[in-house]
């Protein structure tokens, strides 16, 4: 018996009691949805969408990023629907999977494409990560049981089909990295290949001032508006809107560690960290482009 927790049975019978309310919201939601639409089975649903986030899969920690990362709002804005098959790129520890994956459980489906980087061999902690990431889904399969999980390496997918068969493909906070690695073109025209003809990207991103060099994009993180249309534009895509909902006006993008002196990461650990906190999390670009119909 674990000292720091005696009575780990309670715990797993209120899981299995919590879940099960999950289910019901979930079911009960998706019965009420807006079923008067003729295009009711393409539509986000947004009381599923609220249980779905109120769900006890997510944690105190990820639930106080909700102020930051509005996933309600970001999830309409993308239109998001729980009928779409949806890809997510590079999950991390699943904050969007948390709730991704209750949203699309009942009729939608929800592949998640860990990143190799340019060489292949993810390094130490990146496979720390995975290997909790795994146990998360393993944990819980009442929630997570249907997420197929693959790699995107060099442009490439590997796990699942992903030749014009997704109606969205959603990454948050990845891009600065792929501009580092040199994969950002690599990786835009296989989300591109990806979607289905009139299907969506949707990009969250650190967003930095314009003017910023591509050297202060890798050093900082931060990545200008004009530098990711371009890019998702020569990819083939089609911008079809922006949204705010993720600005800071707080954020003034110039610390010793770049975006990662911000929340959640405080690099520069305790110096200076009240005014890191004050400020929050960064200010985001939240992008919505499309796969042309024709």
């Amino acid at each position: 018996m674990d000292p720091m927790n005696p009575r780990p049975h309670l715990q797993t019978r209120a899981l299995r009691t919590t879940l099960a309310a999950l289910s019901a919201a979930l079911l009960l939601a998706a019965c009420a949805g807006p079923s008067a639409s003729t295009s009711a089975s393409a539509s986000i649903d947004p009381a599923l969408l609220d249980a779905a986030i109120a769900g006890p899969q997510r944690g105190d920690k990820a639930r106080a990023r909700d102020i930051y990362r509005h996933p309600k709002e970001t999830l309409q804005f993308f239109e998001l629907a729980p009928s779409q098959s949806v890809l997510e790129i590079e999950p991390g520890g699943g904050w969007y999977t948390e709730i991704l994956a209750p949203y699309l459980h009942g009729r939608g489906k929800l592949y998640e494409a860990q990143y190799d980087g340019p060489q292949g061999v993810p390094s130490a902690e990146a496979q720390a990560s995975r290997a909790a990431f795994a146990r998360k889904l393993a944990a819980t399969p009442a929630v997570y049981g249907k997420v197929v999980v693959g790699t995107l390496h060099a442009g490439q997918f590997s796990g699942f089909p992903a030749d014009a068969s997704v109606d969205e493909v959603l990454t948050f906070r990845n891009i600065h990295n792929w501009i580092k690695d040199g994969q950002i073109d690599a990786n835009l025209r296989a989300f591109y290949a990806a979607l289905k003809p009139g299907g969506v990207l949707g990009v969250e991103e650190h967003r930095a001032a314009p003017g910023t060099s591509l050297q202060q994009t890798i050093d900082t993180g931060y990545v200008t508006e004009d530098y990711v249309i371009e890019h998702a534009r020569a990819a083939g895509f089609e911008l079809a809107g922006k949204s705010e909902v993720n600005s800071n006006p707080r954020d003034t993008k110039n610390y010793p560690h770049g975006v990662w002196s911000l929340p959640p990461t405080f690099e520069g650990g305790d110096v200076d960290r009240a005014k890191y906190a004050a400020i929050g999390e960064s200010d985001r670009m939240t992008l919505r482009f499309v796969k042309p119909a024709h």
